[in-house]
């Protein structure tokens, strides 16, 4: 893939052009990363398909190889094997780059009984701290320790099962210990597990290995352990997130966008929403939608949560189509307390958006236009948030910090430009 240069590139984005066409939703991210971390819990092969060629994969694929695992991409498809003596290590090199690094904690310490993992970075959406996986992780026998930035597991005798409670949930936690309770002695019970797609996704390739678990998709996952996982060939199911991103955009052009790989099994409350607003999602086939605006799109009230609820990565860019809603729409953020980061740059396009005192509630009044300027992707989503303003304002839009773009949406700038976008990246020094 296209190698980005942090802090030095940026899109320009030429608004208001026709788009017709076909978009096609890659892999989920968020479950090729866990099911990859998998790949420590066995010395066969993992055989990964459908897995998208993002920044966060990339990490991800350095970070195994790193630890020991043998990492081949071909097309879409990703084999996995640990070939070496692991290094027990990750590091911050690597870990500073994407919270999701924290995911090889739970195979290391079940695996090997030892992990040197550095706290992990990502975006700067809020603080979402581990403390969730290491007190699990505590109740399963860990010794865990922090110091100078580095979370010390050690488990000589293995990891034991556990009834672990969370206190929230939480997606990343869920899937650590899921992952760890695999190879535990006895039984590991989770209750207010998460229920998202991507846990049950991991779930079944975790299963495809030889582990004994019950109830992924359920508040309350029943995992047995057993002595060794084998290797297995898996899947990776459609990203959702990026399905929704696709349907705010086809929703705010004129409806002739095809969306192939279309998850409408995980999209039900999304699509839902869409409807309320004035928007058709047609189903075409099994795994094709349309999504088309039937009248002008009305406000609405809209409050994030985990799922099957509304989810926090579509909170921006649902925030750009109610900017052109005749009314006034309100947002409330239950998930992260910095995800409104996104708002003081649609001001600038024009929107008319005010934040209560404690950035929790926006409130969104429709406006007729958004006009192009220079705005900044404060992180991943608000990223696609910026991109689907640009491409319906008018005029000229630059987006700056773009990695954060580039870390979750597969051959962007080649899809939207494939249906009629004109999407450039250039130097800031070249503009």
């Amino acid at each position: 893939m296209n190698k980005i240069k942090e802090k030095e590139e940026i899109l320009l984005i030429e608004g208001q052009r026709k788009l017709e066409g076909v978009l096609k939703v890659s892999g989920a991210k968020n479950s090729a990363l866990p099911n990859m971390a998998a790949s420590i819990l066995t010395d066969d092969y993992l055989y990964l398909e459908n897995v998208p060629e993002l920044l966060d994969i990339e990490t991800m694929s350095s970070l195994l190889s790193n630890i020991g695992i043998d990492v081949h991409r071909n097309g879409n498809s990703i084999l996995l094997k640990l070939s070496k003596e692991p290094n027990l290590k990750a590091s911050y090199e690597f870990v500073k780059k994407m919270r999701a690094s924290v995911l090889v904690l739970g195979p290391l310490l079940a695996r090997f009984g030892n992990a040197q993992v550095s706290l992990p970075g990502g975006c700067a959406i809020g603080e979402r701290p581990i403390d969730l996986h290491i007190e699990a992780l505590q109740k399963m026998g860990a010794d865990i320790t922090l110091k100078e930035g580095d979370i010390i597991a050690k488990a000589p005798n293995g990891l034991k099962g556990a009834k672990i409670e969370f206190r929230k949930k939480t997606v990343t936690g869920t899937e650590n210990i899921m992952m760890a309770a695999t190879l535990a002695k006895g039984t590991t019970i989770i209750k207010n597990a998460a229920k998202e797609p991507e846990v049950v996704d991991l779930a079944n390739l975790l299963i495809k290995m030889g582990a004994d678990i019950e109830g992924a998709g359920t508040d309350e996952i029943i995992i047995n352990g057993v002595s060794y996982l084998k290797g297995a060939k898996h899947k990776i199911i459609p990203d959702r997130i990026e399905a929704g991103t696709f349907a705010v955009l086809s929703a705010l052009t004129e409806g002739k966008i095809l969306i192939e790989n279309y998850p409408f099994e995980y999209l039900e409350y999304v699509n839902n929403i869409l409807e309320d607003i004035g928007i058709s999602v047609i189903k075409v086939g099994e795994r094709n939608a349309v999504i088309k605006r039937r009248e002008n799109i009305k406000p609405i009230n809209i409050e994030t949560k985990e799922y099957p609820y509304f989810p926090t990565d579509l909170q921006a860019q649902f925030m750009v189509l109610l900017c052109f809603a005749e009314g006034t729409s309100i947002i409330k953020e239950n998930i992260f307390e910095n995800r409104f980061m996104h708002v003081p740059e649609l001001r600038r396009m024009g929107a008319d958006i005010n934040l209560d005192g404690f950035g929790k509630v926006a409130t969104v009044k429709g406006v007729k236009s958004l006009e192009g300027t220079i705005v900044k992707a404060t992180d991943l989503r608000a990223s696609a948030a910026m991109l689907i303003a640009g491409l319906v304002a008018k005029g000229t839009t630059i987006i700056e910090d773009i990695y954060h773009l580039f870390r979750g949406y597969e051959k962007i700038e080649e899809k939207l430009n494939g249906i009629g976008a004109k999407i450039e990246r250039k130097y800031k020094k070249d503009i």
